[in-house]
C-alpha cells in the first residue's frame, strides 16, 4: 500500500511568481515536472495571484478548486466561475489565466496527453460504515476531515490472518490504488478520487 504524504512533497514556484505547486505524482516518474516530459500529472497548486496559466500543448486539464469560494477560469476569451469541488476540463492548448475574487485559492490539476491518457476527478463523501475502494489507475486524495486506510482482503491470505492496522491519513495526504489488495478509505470528509485511463483506439 504506496501512501503520498503532501508534507513530503517540496513546492515548485511558478515562473510568473503566481503561485506554487506540488506535484502527487506522474508518469513517467522520471520526467520533470517543469519541463512537460510526462504523459500525465497529478498536482495541487496554491494561486496567490491573479494572472496567466502555462500552456500545455497536446495536453487536457481537468482542474478542481479545493480550497477557497471561487477561481474565475478564462479560456480563450471565454470567463468560466469555478467554484469549490466542481471540476472543470479544458484543453492544455487555451490561452487561459485566472482572476481571485474572494481570496486565494487552492486547486488540483489532472493533466493527460490527449489521444493517449484521459484523466477523471470525481469528489465523494466518506463514509465510516462502508469503505471506499481505491483500484488501479486511481489516486485518492484527502480533501477535508478524518480518514483512514487499510490495504482490502486477499483471497491467498490464510484464514484468521489478523487484520492490518489503519493508517492515518493528513489533509492532502494520496492513497495510491491498486487491483491487488485494493486500499480502502473509512472517515468523515471528502475525497477527491483521479482516475487515469488510457486511450484505447
Amino acid at each position: 500500500m504506496e501512501i503520498i504524504r503532501f508534507s513530503d512533497i517540496r513546492p515548485e514556484p511558478w515562473r510568473n511568481g503566481g503561485g506554487v505547486t506540488r506535484e502527487l505524482a506522474s508518469h513517467p516518474k522520471a520526467a520533470s515536472a517543469q519541463d512537460g516530459a510526462w504523459d500525465w500529472r497529478v498536482s495541487i497548486a496554491e494561486v496567490s495571484k491573479a494572472g496567466a496559466f502555462s500552456t500545455f500543448p497536446g495536453m487536457e486539464r481537468v482542474i478542481t478548486v479545493i480550497d477557497g469560494e471561487l477561481l474565475l477560469l478564462t479560456v480563450d476569451g471565454e470567463e468560466h466561475p469555478l467554484e469549490k469541488y466542481r471540476p472543470f476540463r479544458f484543453s492544455g492548448d487555451a490561452d487561459s489565466g485566472s482572476a481571485l475574487p474572494t481570496g486565494d485559492i487552492r486547486d488540483l490539476n489532472v493533466i493527460a496527453r490527449a489521444g493517449v491518457f484521459k484523466g477523471f476527478t470525481s469528489i465523494i463523501e466518506l463514509s465510516k460504515k462502508r469503505a471506499h475502494p481505491v483500484f488501479d489507475g486511481q489516486l485518492a486524495i484527502l480533501l477535508e476531515g478524518k480518514a483512514s486506510v487499510v490495504p482490502g482482503a486477499d483471497p491467498d491470505d490464510e484464514p484468521g490472518t489478523p487484520a492490518p492496522e489503519p493508517v492515518d491519513l493528513g489533509r492532502y495526504d494520496a492513497v495510491v490504488g491498486s487491483d491487488r489488495r485494493s486500499p480502502e478509505l473509512l472517515g468523515r470528509g471528502f475525497v477527491a478520487v483521479v482516475s487515469i485511463d488510457r486511450v484505447t483506439a
